[in-house]
Parts: C-alpha cells; structure tokens; sequence
C-alpha cells in the first residue's frame, strides 16, 4: 500500500466561493461555498483522476510524498 500526497492550491474568489487545484495533476480543479466544501471537494476530484490514470494503466504524475507504509493523513488548523 501507498499514500501518496498532493499539494493543493485554494484561494477565496471575489464572489466568496472557493477554488481549489492540485497542481501536479493538470485540469484537476473544483470550487465550494466554503473552505471547507472545496476541501473536501479537491480530495474527491484528486481521488478521481489518480483511479482514471491507474485504470487507464498511465503512471502517476510526481507526487509531493510517497509512503510505502499504512498512514492516515491528518489536517489541522
């Protein structure tokens, strides 16, 4: 098992929504009405591509951090 660790970019927009992004992984963007909601919505876009690169047998873009062993990973303010 591996867990692999993307950084992501998020920023309020004018209109007071959300944006997040994964850089490493190229159009792979998504927004919420909270900080929060984005968040949350990011780890589900991200998710996402990486079962459809590994489906389609591609290699997985450069993540920040890979770890070979059983991990949870653990945000905090």
């Amino acid at each position: 098992m591996k867990t692999h660790v993307f950084d992501i970019s998020i920023e309020q927009d004018d209109d007071g929504r959300w944006a997040a992004s994964c850089p490493a992984l190229p159009g792979c963007a998504t927004w919420g009405k909270t900080q929060e909601e984005a968040i949350r919505n990011i780890r589900e876009a991200v998710e996402v591509y990486i079962e459809d690169l590994l489906e389609s047998g591609e290699a997985l873009p450069g993540a920040r951090e890979v770890i070979e062993t059983p991990a949870v990973s653990i945000v905090t303010a």
